[in-house]
């Protein structure tokens, strides 16, 4: 009898490990920084086969991916794709938000708790504890156990890590200060030695000296407007107005230049495949995640808009870039053995300038001149200062305290503001958030609205644009609405588990860590809305 219970033990025991819940070795999340999905298709023939079209063609591309909230921001980005929800459960409102509760502007990521490492600037004194939820990689830490690593790598401090969550081994960005990647204390006390090795080569300033010319002849950029037209900005001094750019005046210094050109997505490439080998991702026994983000592709559109040469040679290198990156995936971990998802955390809207010299109604609007305005009308009606708050990601924050103290009647007040506002140029709708359901608009823009309205970091007033309409940016662009525009986003999923096909049904952002979870057979984040997609993760 005893006999027979070992042989049935052992049985049981040898089924358990043969049914062993498979996984990929590595999963890498690509994030593009303001990537609209039509750049998948606008240089298509102009891609080699081993970047994007090897994703296009080998992978699972789903082609109507929306942003459902706003405002379409970076840290808004980031986490929705690695939450699987929206800022009105993960908390984060915008780059920066004015925080009801600490009655000042905060920024996404800032830590007053934490230090930098790895440099003497102030730059590393970030973390991700104002994201209120966890992300998809917290879920595959704690489903191992601890055993899988999890390494966010990007040039912004946010884009590294939020995507990376409150539980990874480390999330690295880019000091702007010193040209070198660095942490924080949240993370670790010290860099790694393959981190100072990284550092020691001094990239930025090679990349300096090499200077920023054209991939291919300038002659060939037939997708994009003139070299130099009046919409572009000069973020390399008003003597560089067209290329070849001369990047060696940079040299020992102004760091924060190098993410304005295409070698800012070139450093973060050299420091993945740095992290594969000195972290020895997808080599050990549970799956790795390593979540990089290239965000080059956006301060080159907010320097020099969609249409540019600049843009256009941006795409054509950081194709070469993912079709290096994808090279050393295949050698270090092995082809069939790491899963990819490529999308980005916002789109973004053709320069105004542009739009308006091709007969397109379009306008810039200025925060600063309504808060001004606002101020002045606010007080003189009221007759009290300091009423308003702030005006930050398209929303007006008012001074409740202030407001109680003067018995003042806060629908007056918020009356008051919105009559002012839609007196604007380019303002379609202004709002009271709180009685948004009395507001005629159409659903996209209601569920848009209520789902990034977070009471405690978000304003009392709402103002949405005329299409084509945006903050500032006489030159280049820039992104945050509902439109389009600004929130179609590319989705590409390759390698492990994924069949070759396409979907064209909508699907959103949301959807994307829901869907990581059900692949790796893992709990999905805590705060998560979205939907598996059923197509991809069969």
């Amino acid at each position: 009898m005893v006999r027979k219970l070992v042989l049935c033990s052992a049985i049981l025991l040898s089924g358990a490990v043969s049914a062993q819940i498979k996984r990929p070795k590595l999963v890498v999340g690509i994030m593009i920084d303001q990537m609209r999905w039509d750049y998948l298709y606008r240089y298509y023939d102009r891609y080699p086969e081993g970047g994007f079209k090897r994703l296009l063609n080998g992978g699972f591309k789903c082609e109507n991916t929306m942003i459902p909230y706003i405002p379409t921001y970076t840290a808004c980005g980031h986490s929705c794709v690695y939450t699987g929800s929206v800022p009105a459960v993960h908390g984060m409102t915008g780059n920066s938000w004015f925080d009801n509760d600490k009655g000042r502007e905060v920024y996404c990521t800032e830590d007053d708790s934490v230090q930098t490492v790895g440099s003497t600037s102030d730059e590393g004194k970030e973390s991700p504890r104002n994201l209120l939820a966890t992300t998809v990689t917290d879920e595959l830490r704690l489903a191992t156990n601890f055993g899988s690593k999890v390494i966010g790598i990007s040039f912004k401090d946010r884009a590294s890590i939020l995507p990376a969550g409150h539980l990874a081994n480390a999330a690295y960005w880019y000091d702007h200060k010193t040209g070198a990647f660095i942490t924080s204390t949240y993370y670790q006390k010290d860099l790694p030695d393959w981190v100072k090795a990284f550092n020691a080569q001094k990239l930025p300033d090679a990349y300096y000296k090499e200077g920023w010319n054209t991939v291919y002849p300038l002659a060939s950029y037939t997708e994009s407007t003139a070299d130099s037209v009046a919409w572009e900005g000069t973020p390399f001094g008003p003597d560089q107005t067209h290329f070849p750019y001369n990047l060696s005046r940079f040299v020992g210094k102004n760091y924060g230049a190098l993410g304005t050109t295409p070698f800012g997505n070139s450093i973060v490439e050299e420091m993945c495949k740095a992290a594969l080998t000195g972290e020895n991702l997808g080599k050990g026994e549970h799956t790795d995640f390593l979540a990089v983000s290239f965000s080059s592709t956006d301060y080159v559109g907010h320097a020099f808009g969609p249409n540019s040469i600049e843009a256009e040679d941006t795409y054509l290198r950081l194709d070469r870039t993912l079709a290096d990156l994808l090279a050393t995936l295949d050698e270090k971990v092995g082809k069939g053995q790491y899963l990819v998802f490529l999308t980005a955390d916002h789109g973004a809207a053709h320069a105004a300038g542009f739009l308006q010299e091709h007969n397109v109604p379009a306008g810039t609007v200025s925060l600063a001149a309504w808060r001004k305005g606002l101020e002045d009308r606010i007080e003189k009606v009221f007759f009290t200062p300091r009423l308003i708050r702030d005006v930050l990601n398209y929303q007006v924050y008012l001074n409740r305290p202030l407001m109680d103290s003067m018995m003042l009647d806060p629908r007056k007040v918020e009356n008051e503001v919105v009559k002012y506002l839609m007196a604007q140029p380019g303002v379609a709708r202004a709002f009271a958030l709180d009685r948004m359901d009395n507001e005629p608009l159409p659903e996209v823009i209601r569920t848009s609205v209520e789902n990034g309205y977070f009471p405690r970091r978000s304003g009392d007033i709402q103002v949405i644009l005329m299409p084509a309409w945006m903050e500032g940016f006489k030159t280049g662009t820039t992104h945050g609405l509902w439109n389009p525009y600004d929130a179609h986003i590319p989705l590409v999923w390759f390698g492990w588990g994924v069949k070759p096909g396409s979907l064209h049904r909508t699907v959103y952002m949301t959807d994307i860590a829901v869907t990581l979870a059900a692949m790796l057979h893992i709990q999905m984040p805590n705060g998560a809305v979205g939907h598996v997609i059923e197509e991809v993760a069969d």
